[in-house]
């Protein structure tokens, strides 16, 4: 009976979830404006046919791309992802009766599982190190690496307490950032947000900048890096424009992606409540600085920001006593995160290449399928992982490393440029190799045909017994 009391009340509790955040939407008037793209997402569903939907329930594309998908079916009253949101936050609930009483230095041990509380903090324990890998990180959490590391800076910079952050709020929000990456993006998921924020925070520590960031600096660089790809699709830009999505219309063709990004981490803070308390002007402004951070992040917009950063550099005139020159370094800092991955270690290197690959290819098939231009990066019959890492690495990251090297000349700096050198070469001895063989085995599959069509061509009086 008292089983099917807690079901009954945690069905109850779902739907009023469900029924209040309609495609994660907040009611509150003075969020309109900030959720319009929330509001947008359900009401443009409405008019072409298509139901609200819970997030992460088609494999990369929770979107509406008009004539080239067939009509998904409906979400129902009752979405798993909010049972799944709810549980996990009715556990955290449990322990928080304990949260006044406890260490401010260990509050980790109540957010995480008993099954693999020792191992996680002893990663975490090593959270500034380069070679953290955030796959073994994932999985010791239980897939909950993002809640469990964010919280965790959060609390170790002593962010809940200078900004008198309510601990069951924060969670509810790491929560729900965390439900709304797609987990079925080979890419552009949450362990890769986690990875960011990751990298986010050993920037943080490099001197410069653990010199000069203010605890707000901090605060939104951790936020941003949390939030960057907050409900990624999956496929890019140029995609979203040629498929006439209506996010694209929106933004008028312009940042799309991290606008939405940005709008989505508003309506979530919002939603939480999280910094509610804070003065209004106040409020508002983070959330500005939040949009300008994410907004950095646009691939389109690479060369702006690094010529104006090796402006800077080559005049000295950087002054991060300034408030403007150091969101700069922060917007910065973001975009080195966000493509830091050929500068890890090999090993974790190769792997997010080719998950971020697989993603590129991916939409390519979607192209080919719907007889749309195939963009030639994702152009799985023409490219390699080889080729498109080499060619990133050497167009996109080094430029920027090189940079931020300058900025920074530390022993994390010199680090990060061996690796990008040693996996630059690594995939170029590995893409010879494969050219090698393909052209040995062309060779021989070549003598092989030549002598069947002589063999043929013998009388058959000449052939030896």
């Amino acid at each position: 009976m008292g089983i099917v009391l807690i079901w009954s009340l945690v069905m109850i509790l779902t739907r009023w979830i469900s029924h209040k955040r309609r495609g994660a939407i907040s009611y509150d008037s003075e969020n309109q404006t900030a959720l319009y793209i929330r509001m947008l997402d359900v009401r443009v569903r409405s008019q072409v046919g298509f139901e609200p939907e819970p997030r992460g329930s088609h494999p990369y594309l929770c979107v509406d791309f008009r004539t080239l998908h067939s009509r998904p079916q409906s979400a129902g009253p009752v979405s798993a992802r909010n049972v799944r949101r709810l549980l996990s936050f009715q556990r955290y609930l449990h322990s928080s009766r304990f949260i006044r009483g406890i260490p401010a230095s260990n509050p980790l041990g109540y957010i995480l599982d008993d099954d693999y509380t020792g191992q996680a903090k002893l990663m975490l324990e090593k959270v500034g190190n380069w070679n953290f890998d955030m796959f073994f990180f994932d999985r010791l959490t239980n897939g909950n690496s993002l809640v469990n590391l964010t919280f965790h800076l959060f609390n170790s910079y002593g962010l809940i307490e200078l900004f008198q952050l309510d601990m069951v709020k924060l969670r509810r929000f790491l929560v729900m950032i965390q439900e709304d990456y797609r987990s079925l993006n080979p890419y552009h998921n949450a362990v890769h947000a986690a990875d960011v924020t990751q990298a986010m925070y050993c920037y943080l520590q490099e001197p410069k900048l653990a010199e000069t960031m203010t605890s707000c600096d901090l605060l939104l660089g951790l936020l941003a890096a949390a939030t960057h790809d907050l409900d990624h699709p999956g496929v890019n830009q140029p995609f979203l424009i040629k498929t006439n999505h209506y996010l694209a219309a929106l933004y008028k063709n312009s940042s799309v992606l991290e606008n939405h990004h940005w709008k989505s981490a508003v309506g979530l803070l919002r939603e939480s409540a999280l910094l509610s308390h804070l003065p209004t002007e106040d409020r508002l402004n983070m959330e500005e600085r939040l949009g300008s951070l994410i907004l950095a992040t646009d691939i389109s917009r690479q060369n702006n920001y690094l010529s104006e950063f090796r402006t800077h550099l080559d005049k000295r005139d950087l002054c991060l006593t300034n408030g403007r020159h150091r969101h700069f370094i922060l917007q910065i800092a973001l975009k080195c995160a966000d493509i830091c991955n050929p500068c890890r270690p090999w090993k974790l290197s190769k792997l997010w290449s080719e998950k971020v690959t697989e993603e590129f290819f991916h939409q390519g098939d979607i192209e080919r399928k719907h007889h749309l231009e195939v963009t030639p990066l994702c152009d799985r019959q023409s490219n390699s992982v080889a080729n498109i890492q080499i060619g990133f690495m050497t167009y996109v990251v080094e430029p920027l490393f090189v940079e931020w090297s300058r900025f920074s000349d530390t022993r994390l700096s010199q680090t990060m440029m061996g690796h990008l050198s040693l996996n630059k070469q690594g995939w170029k001895e590995g893409r010879d190799k494969q050219e090698a063989n393909t052209s040995r085995a062309s060779e021989e599959q070549r003598t092989s045909d030549a002598k069947d069509s002589n063999s043929k061509e013998l009388p058959q009086g000449s052939k030896r017994s």
